[in-house]
């Protein structure tokens, strides 16, 4: 018994240090990324989105932004953390008919599936997929990078 206490609070130990270099205040909040609409923040968590392997990012999407439809070339899953997203399936950003997701909740936005986002409050999430990070908007005039 005392072997399964010590080797419990082995682990919590060693546990404790990833879980603070990835709580919010430790992460290093930057614009972006590309190819996002304006006005996000974003924090890497681990991986490298740019590179080939999984990685997973945190993203501040402030009250009233949209990412108009698009797709990736893998699977995302998208974790909200806090707030609340509207989000849908379809070729065409559709507030009439987006589904809600809020705090612990995710989705998975599967490979060349068009989606998209929009929030009316703050949100925050959590994205994690295999890059390199790609985004394909449905509509080439959605692109911000065409703006730049």
């Amino acid at each position: 018994m005392m072997k399964l206490l010590l080797v419990s609070a082995a682990v919590s130990l060693a546990a404790a240090p990833t879980q603070a270099k990835t709580g919010s205040a430790a992460l290093k909040w930057m614009d972006g990324p590309p190819g996002l609409p304006s006005g996000a923040k974003f924090a890497v968590v681990s991986g490298d989105p740019g590179k080939e392997g999984m990685f997973r990012i945190r993203l501040k999407m402030p009250a009233g932004y949209a990412v108009p439809a698009h797709h990736h070339p893998a699977d995302e899953r998208v974790s909200v953390l806090s707030g609340r997203i509207n989000y849908g399936m379809s070729d065409k950003l559709d507030r009439a008919n987006a589904k809600a997701l809020t705090a612990g909740r995710h989705v998975i936005m599967k490979a060349d599936m068009n989606h998209w986002v929009f929030t009316k409050a703050p949100a925050t999430l959590e994205v994690s997929a295999k890059g390199p990070f790609q985004i394909t908007y449905v509509d080439p005039k959605d692109d911000p990078r065409g703006a730049q």
